[in-house]
């Protein structure tokens, strides 16, 4: 098949989950003999035509110059480009700026649509961007051909707002098993001698409450908090903690083998997403040893189950803080670990993908035919 990926700012992953997944997919579709090509930001770092063997389409994205904004005209950018090259499927990761040309979208190849967690419920919008995006939600669920969802939660919400069935496949993960100690040098930092968390600057990512129970504890670990401070929320949080010399924010960190053991040695991982499906960072903090204590909510416990520690407010996560010793509980770190591999390794995940391509491409085929 002739398969394109848009909706991403492009691979290798300079960002987030959805660049991740298809950074891991575009290589797996590749070695399993499809054409595949990615769409890609015109200024991201990588600039060049291939990338394993999947191919790079830069499209002009001006959301340098003009924020949020900019996103609407890449992605209108890169479907106006899919409409020349005579695709079998294209998959959409996500739908916020890219719905509102939905009926622009080619016609020939069956589009699929990975829906995200509720945009909409994000607190750092505005009344009316959420109300913009419950309707870009419907325009994407009710134009599309098919729809992924990636948690059991957003796929029961998908069947009761909109009727549509969607196919449950969750983000994937690799079990990491290389711990290498000398990299916690590079950091200053010693085995189970620090905390951390790791998150977009984003409200509802709760940074905030647990940097307030870290503010409050008796105890005096550091907690390295990873992720682009650079933002409205960003700079909030730095001014408000800068008097905390145990809170130390080390900005945007990609290169994976250090997260992964910076995550393994850490003595508390914590993962405060409220908002959304099953979390990349999660399952990725799973996958790498950590012991993870995870804001109160349904899509956490979905993933995590029993094997986690759990706060809703700054006194709770002061609780953790003050009583948690990671070698007390192998068990939970192990049941974990356990999950990647049974459920949530990218293996697997990339060939559920491929079989629901396989399965919708032939669908629409017959329909056709028909």
């Amino acid at each position: 098949m002739k398969i394109a990926i848009l909706g991403t700012r492009g691979i290798p992953n300079y960002y987030g989950g959805f660049e991740q997944f298809a950074e891991f997919f575009s290589v797996y579709l590749v070695k399993k003999g499809h054409e595949v090509y990615v769409y890609n930001s015109h200024n991201h770092p990588y600039q060049e035509k291939t990338f394993h063997g999947a191919n790079i389409i830069h499209c002009y994205d001006p959301e340098y110059k003009m924020g949020t904004a900019g996103q609407f005209i890449y992605d209108y950018n890169c479907i106006m480009d899919s409409r020349k090259r005579n695709f079998d499927v294209i998959l959409q990761l996500g739908y916020t700026s890219n719905s509102v040309w939905c009926f622009l979208l080619p016609k020939k190849p069956v589009i699929i649509t990975n829906m995200d967690g509720l945009e909409w419920k994000r607190s750092k919008y505005s009344r009316p961007v959420q109300q913009f995006l419950k309707f870009a939600e419907r325009l994407a669920a009710v134009s599309s051909d098919y729809l992924v969802a990636d948690s059991l939660g957003i796929q029961a919400f998908l069947k009761k707002q909109y009727k549509k069935d969607s196919e449950y496949i969750a983000y994937g993960a690799t079990v990491f098993t290389n711990p290498n100690e000398a990299i916690l040098e590079e950091y200053g930092l010693k085995k189970h001698g620090y905390n951390m968390i790791m998150a977009r600057f984003e409200p509802e990512n709760n940074i905030d409450m647990v940097l307030e129970g870290v503010a409050k504890a008796n105890d005096n670990t550091p907690i390295l908090v990873i992720g682009n401070h650079k933002t409205k929320h960003g700079n909030y949080l730095t001014e408000k903690y800068s008097a905390y010399k145990k809170i130390k924010f080390m900005g945007a960190l990609y290169n994976l083998e250090h997260l992964d053991n910076l995550r393994f040695f850490s003595k508390i991982y914590f993962h405060g997403h409220s908002v959304g499906g099953t979390n990349p960072s999660l399952l990725e903090a799973m996958a790498s040893g950590a012991l993870i204590a995870a804001h109160n909510n349904a899509f956490n416990k979905g993933v995590l189950q029993d094997n986690a520690f759990y706060f809703a407010n700054p006194d709770e996560v002061m609780y953790l803080l003050e009583h948690l010793d990671k070698t007390a509980h192998k068990e939970i770190i192990q049941n974990n670990t356990q999950a990647i591999q049974n459920d949530f390794n990218w293996e697997k995940i990339n060939g559920k993908y491929l079989q629901f391509f396989e399965a919708c491409f032939a669908k629409k085929n017959r329909t056709h035919a028909g």
